[in-house]
């Protein structure tokens, strides 16, 4: 029985050892969500505003206002995450406590710019 509990540790421990994701995939989702959010924005362009007396042409608007909003706020993020990353933190890469409020500034200042970015572009 303990060499079933044995195999049985050592195929878990197997099984949850961390993964490392591959070095473009910071790029790769940053350009599946620009497109997305271009391609809802060009759907949101390309609609006519007298065809939606009728109900049953909303859901094509709606979804690419849904579809659009959530691939921009996904990609202000990530940018955001990205500009936070690469800036240098304290000592053995500790936050110090009177930093946090300084971080918490310039992350809110890179929100804003990723989303004047992202809106300014329309």
């Amino acid at each position: 029985m303990s060499e079933a509990a044995h195999n049985f540790e050592s195929l878990l421990r197997e099984a949850l050892t961390p993964v490392e994701p591959p070095a473009d995939l910071a790029e790769r989702l940053e350009s599946t969500l620009t497109s997305i959010t271009e391609l809802a924005a060009e759907e949101l362009e390309a609609w006519e505003l007298s065809t939606m007396r009728d109900p049953r042409n909303w859901a094509r608007p709606a979804a690419a206002i849904v579809a659009g909003s959530a691939a921009g706020a996904a990609l202000v993020v990530l940018r955001a995450r990205r500009r936070a990353a690469a800036r240098p933190s304290g000592p053995l890469g500790l936050t110090l406590p009177h930093l946090d409020r300084a971080a918490a500034e310039r992350t809110l200042r890179d929100l804003s710019r990723e989303t004047r970015k992202l809106l300014g572009d329309r």
